[in-house]
């Protein structure tokens, strides 16, 4: 099944966690940003009662933490996506924000590609970590679904930030 398909067919978990996996993997945009996304991942684990509260949590650890310069452009539309965030633990408000999190998660990741075009290997290897995701938690309910959801994205912030390295180093100029 694609990715537009798994997102359409996705509870209001699974997508809570598909759209804050993406962002979460595009977070070595931010340099040294300590990890303010980590309380959202709770709140999807406890459920409705506590995302809305977590998640304003996080958008004011967001607003307080220090952005430096040059990162705060490629960044900005990484804490957009976070402000966007629905308060509302429903399908539909977050099916249309996981959907945008992922166009943004896969766009961000093509601008990076060393390879130009819809399917270089950084950008595949994104699309490959967002339907692993959706599909994992659409079969497992449990706890430990989550946790390997957080374990992909925590590889695929781990590959974002060696293309980042390798892109300063000029080793990989994807212009």
């Amino acid at each position: 099944m694609g990715l537009v398909q798994l997102i359409a067919e996705a509870d209001g978990r699974s997508l809570a966690a598909s759209g804050l996996a993406c962002l979460d993997r595009c977070r070595p945009l931010l340099d040294e940003e300590p990890d303010v996304l980590r309380p959202l991942w709770a709140g999807i684990a406890e459920g409705e009662e506590s995302w809305a509260g977590r998640l304003a949590a996080v958008r004011t650890a967001l607003e307080a933490a220090p952005v430096g310069e040059a990162s705060s452009e490629d960044w900005a539309p990484v804490r957009k996506m976070i402000a966007a965030a629905p308060s509302e633990w429903a399908a539909g408000p977050l099916g249309e924000w996981a959907a945008a999190c992922s166009g943004l998660a896969l766009e961000l990741h093509r601008e990076l590609d060393p390879v130009r075009g819809p399917r270089g290997p950084l950008a595949a290897g994104e699309e490959r970590r967002q339907v692993q995701i959706l599909e994992l938690l659409a079969a497992n309910p449990d706890g430990a679904a989550l946790r390997r959801a957080l374990d992909l994205s925590t590889e695929g912030r781990r590959v974002l930030r060696a293309a980042l390295s390798r892109r300063a180093r000029g080793g990989a100029d994807p212009s």
